[in-house]
């Protein structure tokens, strides 16, 4: 479907045409199933998930506005795929545990108390200090309770997001994988410290190689590597 001839479809839809609406679920339907795919649970019935989705994708149609200044599936993806996550969520299937919800508290009270009394940021070994929990500890729980938005946060120097490193578009559904967590879990400790550091708190290479102890060089050296076994994981079948 053209460009004009989906916005032709979407104004319709959005002025209460029943069979544009219709006709853009049945020509996204490859795009819909596409994120379904991404949370197919053993025991879960994808048609069920399929019309979560639909429900998505036409919230998406009625908030689109091309002043946004971006595609129509780069705006509807993280609605269709909301849409499935909030099922998901409320039906107790996807879980953090007790234990990491209070190390999250615990994280959150603490970083509000060290940025009021230093008037920054509090470095990762600051926070450490203050929870009692190891820098592991904290990025761990940091991650696990993190908003998925922290895909597209650009990182410290260079205006990347994670989701541009690892090369995804949108349309592909990855910005809402849940197995992103899963993959950076499987990365070495150094690894996956780094990449909490430079994309979740958008620290420079050169900030993050002094809070590791390493240097720069090894820095973009270990950050190539994270990149190219996060993408492995999520493109690998």
């Amino acid at each position: 479907m053209i460009a004009q001839e989906r916005f032709t479809l979407i104004q319709a839809a959005q002025q209460g045409d029943r069979e544009a609406s219709g006709r853009l679920v049945e020509e996204n339907a490859g795009l819909i199933w596409s994120i379904v795919r991404r949370y197919a649970r053993k025991g879960q019935d994808n048609e069920d998930l399929y019309q979560l989705g639909c429900v998505g994708f036409l919230k998406a149609v009625q908030g689109f506005d091309p002043a946004f200044g971006t595609q129509f599936s780069t705006y509807a993806v993280p609605k269709i795929a909301g849409e499935i996550r909030r099922f998901l969520r409320d039906d107790g299937i996807v879980k953090v545990s007790r234990g990491v919800k209070e190390q999250a508290l615990v994280i959150h009270r603490a970083r509000e108390k060290l940025t009021d009394a230093l008037g920054r940021e509090p470095a990762l070994s600051e926070l450490a200090q203050e929870t009692g929990l190891t820098p592991e500890e904290i990025a761990s729980a940091d991650l696990a309770t993190s908003s998925i938005a922290s895909l597209q946060a650009e990182s410290g120097e260079n205006g990347f997001s994670l989701e541009d490193m690892l090369g995804e578009s949108p349309e592909e559904g990855l910005i809402e994988r849940v197995s992103l967590r899963t993959a950076i879990d499987r990365l070495p400790e150094r690894e996956r410290k780094l990449i909490f550091l430079r994309y979740y708190k958008g620290l420079t290479q050169d900030k993050t190689a002094k809070l590791l102890g390493v240097s720069q060089v090894q820095v973009s050296r270990l950050e190539k590597k994270a990149i190219q076994f996060l993408r492995r994981e999520l493109t690998d079948p």
